[in-house]
């Protein structure tokens, strides 16, 4: 059985900037990138459906250590499916990679010192590899099973049934009459490209989202980036938009009347009165789930071109040749896409188990965002829902190289994060607070909890960097040890989260 001192569960975006982090700052520590499929990129690989796009810009989903120099700032998915893989052949990344091999379990051995994990193989034998650190880079949801409600009806449907998640490629859309049931990220995008490329295509959400527009392009960026060198344009425009979106967030919360307002205003302006009340008047504040970011308002300019329609209201059921909905109103379709949303996963769905003692992620309080209680020797990458996921996973990465070096220094080889006495009373708050976004509610129940610093997932960058990249390693809440006890130690993941509740 092969030996690595890092275990780094996916190779996305946030796997293949873990790695680049290790090499950078650990370089004396062996690793290994365990990947589900057959390339680099997660997502941004995953993903196929027309229009696919970032939905942040890319100086902040971009990696701290690698300048965005293409002028578009809403980067389409090839583009940041090439900026991972150059990352990957850049840091000489790809040969530490075992492509196809989809983890199934990760198990602690408190006697050896480490984790030993499993991963099915596409012919259907399973191999395992152990390390001293794991390093889940995984994401959020699950690549196989998207969030996918059933309709009434839809069996007597006799058009083309799509999910994005699972989208083929050599589709040929020209002159189709196409519904996107939805009004997340995936419809918006998908809306104005389809019908750039001749659909006809007719949005069907439940109810509105808010609507954004930005220019695909950052000007000031390009601008610095023609005076200066590339890493201090790239730093500067990389602080102008974490500020201005973490002002603008703040504004959401502290005042969500007058934001409300504002951001209603603006899709006034570009879709008029009447349409904004109809389609674009959610009835949450905003930020109370996730903003859409759309790109020089081509959603709009679709809907204002006649080449795109906007229905909201309930589907009663879908017929033969589409969709009726409660009040009546019959759409025709010639394809039916379902953006219904993707379905969380915790720890990309693997079995987590100390000793043979399953571990339950709900009994475990998360230490900074990126680690569980009474869980040796891992670290988690959750990026932010609020900003782009990258500036919590390079956050993320620097921690755990700094914490494995200190590690070295002072000749320790397991680190436990250990709730202390003084917790007993903390309060118990979820994973991801003040979000009513369905996709998220529907599973929060499954995740590990948070309470007070330092045991807290504060969705904020600016807190985080105090917090992650600024705080002492020693906390008194991190335990240290020579020799792997943690079967033996008070702190173990068997304690109950009932105790602190």
């Amino acid at each position: 059985m092969d030996h690595v001192n890092v275990i780094i569960v996916g190779a996305g975006l946030s796997g293949v900037g873990a790695a680049a982090h290790l090499i950078k700052k650990s370089p004396n520590k062996t690793f290994t990138l365990l990947e589900g499929r057959a390339s680099v990129g997660g997502t941004w690989d995953l993903f196929r459906y027309p229009g696919i796009r970032s939905d942040s810009d890319m100086h902040t989903l971009g990696y701290n250590f690698k300048p965005w120099t293409e002028a578009k700032a809403i980067a389409d998915g090839p583009s940041i499916r090439k900026y991972v893989n150059e990352t990957a052949d850049e840091y000489d990344i790809r040969r530490h990679i075992r492509f196809d091999h989809k983890v199934q379990s990760a198990s602690w051995d408190s006697a050896a010192g480490h984790w030993i994990v499993t991963s099915a193989l596409p012919d259907g034998s399973n191999t395992s590899v152990t390390g001293d650190f794991l390093f889940m880079c995984g994401g959020y949801y699950s690549y196989d099973e998207p969030h996918r409600p059933e309709f009434r009806g839809e069996s007597d449907y006799q058009g083309q049934v799509l999910h994005p998640q699972f989208w083929p490629e050599d589709l040929d859309y020209r002159g189709k009459r196409v519904v996107v049931i939805g009004s997340g990220a995936t419809a918006m995008t998908m809306v104005p490209s389809m019908t750039q490329n001749g659909a006809k295509v007719t949005m069907v959400q439940r109810s509105p989202t808010y609507v954004v527009s930005r220019p695909a392009e950052d000007k000031i960026a390009n601008l610095l980036r023609r005076w200066l060198p590339e890493r201090w344009a790239y730093a500067i425009t990389r602080l102008k938009n974490t500020t201005l979106s973490g002002y603008f967030y703040r504004q959401t919360r502290t005042q969500p009347e007058k934001t409300k307002a504002q951001l209603l205003q603006m899709a006034t302006a570009n879709l008029g009165e009447e349409m904004v009340k109809a389609h674009f008047t959610p009835s949450y504040n905003p930020w109370d789930q996730r903003m859409c970011l759309i790109p020089n308002g081509d959603l709009y300019q679709a809907i204002n071109d006649g080449d795109a329609t906007v229905v909201t209201g309930d589907i009663d059921t879908w017929t033969t040749t589409g969709l009726r909905m409660t009040d009546g109103t019959e759409i025709e379709a010639d394809i039916i896409v379902t953006a219904t949303g993707i379905t969380l996963t915790v720890m990309s769905g693997i079995q987590f188990d100390l000793d043979g003692q399953t571990i339950n992620f709900p009994d475990t309080f998360t230490y900074k965002g990126m680690m569980y209680s009474g869980i040796p020797n891992m670290a988690h990458t959750f990026g932010y829902i609020n900003a782009s996921w990258t500036l919590r996973a390079d956050l993320t990465a620097e921690y755990v190289c700094r914490l494995l070096n200190h590690m070295d220094a002072s000749n320790q080889s397991v680190v436990i994060p250990t709730l202390r006495p003084e917790d007993d009373n903390m309060p118990t708050r979820d994973w991801i607070e003040d979000f009513s976004a369905g996709y998220m509610r529907r599973m929060m129940h499954l995740f590990p909890k948070q309470g007070n610093d330092p045991w807290c997932n504060t969705q904020n960058y600016k807190l985080d960097k105090k917090m992650i990249r600024r705080a002492p390693i020693e906390d008194g809440v991190l335990v240290f040890s020579a020799e792997s006890d943690a079967a033996n130690s008070e702190t173990s993941v068997a304690s109950p989260i009932s105790r602190v509740a």
